[in-house]
């Protein structure tokens, strides 16, 4: 008999949880969303949540405030989300740099299987490495053979231990076999200032953060990370096209949220995000940030692409070498 009743208690409180989150999900979002940047403002991340956050806004009726907790190549922010309470009130805006402090194994540890419920994949950015002009420095070939002669001499720079800078210039390093000083940094914004500064000889930043820059002269372009080269610098060759094909690193931006968000939740700020990629004026918006838009996302094809994703930087870290500085 006690059995059974305990059998009853525990259907009846099943059922009572699911009808408040049905309920809570049913009324979402009844206040602000808080949408957590784990890189510096100005930033390829930061500039792509607020090119979306406005129309997101326009799709929920609530306002998605950015708070910028840059910090341990992205995990600060990130563990804070994945300890944060699972009703769609704090989301999580990152890139690959997410699954590369994973594979990485660095000083915070996150289970991004589990610790997340994916919502929406939104953008690609390419990374650009990019060199002090006081080098005279003009070809990947020119950075080798300067490195070549100056073993262990050479710096580059990082958006932080474990960004995709870091591990862009680590493949890079194993695949010219030469001897470069890392040099980390709490985001790109920083690393580019050192970098037109001549603090810095050379480092793989991302288009948003370098374009202006070269643009502007400030840097020097050798090569871009992407297979095919960018629309936004036609006449940059790729990392293959310079003799250097395993030096790839096309990273990808997307939102997640706490596990255990109810699923009506994440189905729904994915919708509104999806719809909000699909405006022209936010496609331009990244377009003008050297970034494309993500239009084919939903939260399954999102999680299948970080599962393959933080196998393939496991498979880089052990076949690199990389380490934590």
């Amino acid at each position: 008999m006690r059995a059974s009743q305990g059998l009853v208690s525990t259907i009846v409180g099943a059922f009572a949880f699911c009808a408040v989150s049905l309920a809570s999900a049913q009324g979402y979002p009844a206040k602000p969303i808080r949408v957590m940047v784990p890189w510096p403002p100005a930033g390829i991340v930061d500039v792509a949540g607020r090119v979306i956050g406005e129309r997101v806004q326009a799709e929920l009726g609530q306002p998605m405030i950015i708070e910028n907790k840059p910090g341990a190549g992205g995990m600060i922010g990130a563990d804070l989300v994945a300890k944060s309470h699972a009703d769609g009130y704090t989301l999580l805006l990152t890139s690959t740099g997410l699954n590369m402090n994973a594979a990485l194994g660095g000083s915070i540890a996150i289970d991004v299987s589990n610790a997340f419920e994916p919502i929406r994949l939104v953008a690609w950015a390419p990374s650009v490495l990019v060199a002090f002009p006081g080098l005279k420095m003009n070809s990947v070939k020119d950075l080798v053979a300067r490195a070549r002669a100056n073993p262990g001499r050479m710096s580059y720079a990082s958006a932080g231990n474990g960004s995709p800078a870091h591990f862009a210039a680590e493949m890079f390093r194993s695949e010219a076999g030469i001897a470069i000083v890392h040099v980390p940094y709490k985001g790109a914004p920083p690393a580019m200032a050192d970098q037109i500064a001549g603090r810095i000889d050379f480092h793989f930043a991302n288009a948003t953060v370098a374009l202006p820059q070269i643009k502007a002269g400030k840097v020097v372009a050798l090569a871009i990370t992407t297979e095919k080269r960018s629309a936004f610098l036609p006449e940059v060759p790729t990392m293959a096209e310079a003799g250097f094909p395993e030096t790839k690193a096309n990273q990808w931006l997307g939102y997640l949220a706490p596990a255990g968000t109810p699923r009506e939740i994440v189905d729904r700020v994915s919708a509104a995000i999806g719809r909000a990629v699909m405006d022209p004026a936010v496609q331009a918006g990244f377009a003008r940030q050297a970034m494309d838009a993500e239009t084919d996302s939903t939260p399954a094809s999102f999680r299948a692409l970080l599962r393959a994703d933080l196998q393939r930087w496991q498979n880089v870290v052990k076949s690199a070498g990389i380490k934590p500085n």
